[in-house]
């Protein structure tokens, strides 16, 4: 294999100056579309290169070539659909042939899109063939049929400026600015370091490994566009990795930060994530143990098998032109005070191997419990505690869900008194009635306000978890996916504690307070919870009580036991 390629420049899809500054003029009678931040991640790929040879958003032959064996319709090899999704309404005004302005959240133009297919994907297909299974329990699966539209538009892209990014400017490069770099330096051979988790110790080791075994220079690449849900933030990670660089040789080392939105598709995200390096300039990837992988599916499984993405990769290596350096799983051996690979121990029964999993790690931090020398740097825990203390010094999230009536706003109460009796913490009540009063005054009870109302209750919820405060939500609820979307937007930020309150439609009916069953009934509510429309029972919820022939205050104290439990109030 030749390295020189690693170095030439890759081509871009940008415009120069004076033609942008024209374009952004001619845009204003444009029609436009505001990107999600995913969309704008994929956008500032296609449009410096690293997604090269993509030159826009996939058309349908290519999105389909894609889907069913990683092939755009040329026979390329490309694994993942990059595809610009929008809704309905959005795509009843386009037209193929005619333009489009794609502009960021705050409006500013960062590209136009020359619209050259509109059509409908098949997601359960797309879902199948690209992450394994059409199964919700996959992150990018619930996001395929939960949160994108159900059109893709595809197009060439013609890029005016690259999106803004306020943080950690010096280090982010462009796939020809690192390849200018290595240029400058003379780095022939360079290993990419993939990773969307803080570095131990252990991630050190097998770095330094690796960087030796494939005679490179090392590139840590790390992710800070889209991960997991759930993952710690890119600021804290970034500040990690900082921490760390000092223990790496700064003449064979550099870092450049990704502004990926990862898939978590496994083997198929391998490949891509090998593409996407090797356009960076680079000429060796490490890929790891489950690479990319999303956790558990539905029935509690890994989705993919633990070497199903080096086994793909290495498939495909020729024409990535990308070298695969394959992961150790690195143990740390006691009697030796040094990390090893775990499969080349030959004393294993004689020796003290010691690990400590992600789960094992947030378990520790959660609890306030000692991170030993041996597992991480002093300097990256410091960091990790700062953004993760003790939970029982994190802010979180009640939310009660269940039918109107089942009593979810007089527990909410109580347990709102009782956390205020005990202090240190503001606690908010967001009640359903309160809520609509003051921030969804001007939605009505169809299915998409209701879904609008739960996704503003989870949005204030976030901020106030976010500032260490208490959320006590109380609203109905319905829908599984929206529960999640707020449960999503308030993990990020501290625990989320999720009660239903599970009493039953006839008990409920025979309380009726404000006689709405009986207006239901009679047919002058349409689609009212219960009657005229679903409620989707929450079958994964942290707790569940029934308030049937049981004390609001003995609810209320299972609640509290819950959250002692999970560590968020002392004991």
């Amino acid at each position: 294999m030749s390295f020189a390629a690693n170095l030439a420049p890759v081509p871009e899809l940008y415009v120069n100056y004076d033609s942008a500054q024209k374009l952004k003029a001619e845009a204003a009678d444009l029609v436009s579309w505001d990107m999600t931040p995913r969309q704008i991640c994929d956008l500032e790929l296609l449009m410096n290169g690293g997604f090269n040879p993509l030159k826009g958003f996939l058309g349908k032959d290519d999105y389909e070539g894609v889907v069913e064996n990683m092939r755009l319709a040329d026979g390329s090899l490309w694994p993942m659909p990059i595809t610009l999704d929008v809704t309905e309404k959005f795509a009843e005004t386009l037209e193929e042939g005619k333009d489009i302005a794609l502009r960021d959240q705050e409006g500013v133009i960062l590209a136009i899109l020359s619209v050259s297919d509109i059509y409908r994907p098949d997601k359960a297909r797309e879902a199948e063939k690209v992450f394994g299974a059409d199964d919700l329990a996959h992150p990018a699966v619930n996001y395929l049929h939960n949160i994108a539209g159900p059109v893709y538009v595809g197009g060439a892209i013609t890029g005016i400026q690259a999106p803004v990014h306020y943080d950690f400017r010096a280090r982010r490069d462009t796939p020809n600015e690192l390849r200018a770099y290595f240029r400058k330096l003379g780095w022939r051979r360079v290993v990419a370091f993939q990773t969307r988790n803080p570095l131990h110790r252990a991630h050190q080791e097998l770095t330094f490994r690796a960087a030796r075994e494939a005679q490179a220079n090392l590139l840590i690449h790390p992710v800070v566009g889209l991960t997991k849900p759930g993952d710690v933030d890119h600021f804290t990670r970034v500040r990690c990795y900082e921490a760390v660089l000092d223990k790496y040789q700064p003449s064979t080392t550099t870092m450049s930060l990704l502004n990926l939105a990862m898939r978590m598709a496994g083997p198929r995200e391998a490949v891509w994530h090998g593409l996407i390096r090797k356009n960076h300039g680079c000429t060796h990837m490490i890929v790891g143990r489950d690479h990319a992988g999303p956790g558990k599916n539905s029935a509690g499984e890994d989705f993919y098998g633990p070497y199903d993405a080096q086994e793909l990769f290495r498939e495909h290596q020729d024409e990535i032109a990308c070298e695969m350096v394959d992961f150790k799983h690195m143990v740390y051996v006691q009697e030796r005070a040094q990390y090893e690979p775990n499969d080349e121990i030959a004393d294993k029964n004689d020796v003290t191997i010691l690990n400590i999993s992600g789960t094992e790690l947030r378990r520790r931090l959660r609890e306030g419990l000692d991170i030993p020398d041996w597992f991480s740097f002093p300097e990256v825990v410091t960091e990790l505690r700062r953004t993760s203390p003790p939970r029982s010094q994190q802010g979180f999230t009640v939310f009660f869900t269940g039918l109107s009536g089942s009593g979810k706003s007089t527990i909410a109460n109580a347990i709102m008194v009782k956390l205020m009796e005990m202090g240190g913490r503001p606690v908010t009540l967001l009640d359903g009635d309160v809520v609509r009063k003051h921030l969804s005054s001007e939605l009505t009870f169809s299915k998409e306000h209701r879904d609008i109302n739960i996704k503003r209750i989870g949005y204030v919820a976030s901020e106030i978890t976010k500032n260490g405060g208490i959320a006590i939500c109380a609203p109905i609820a319905p829908y599984t996916a929206t529960r999640r979307a707020a449960r999503e937007m308030i993990e990020t930020y501290g625990a989320f504690v999720e009660v239903h309150v599970a009493t039953s439609l006839e008990e409920c009916e025979r309380r009726d307070r404000k006689g709405l069953y009986a207006m239901a009934r009679a047919g002058k509510i349409p689609e009212f919870t219960g009657i005229s429309d679903p409620y989707e029972a929450p079958t994964t919820a942290e707790l569940v009580v029934d308030t049937e022939g049981f004390e609001v205050d003995n609810c209320a104290q299972q609640v509290l036991l819950k959250l002692e439990a999970m560590g968020l109030i002392s004991g």
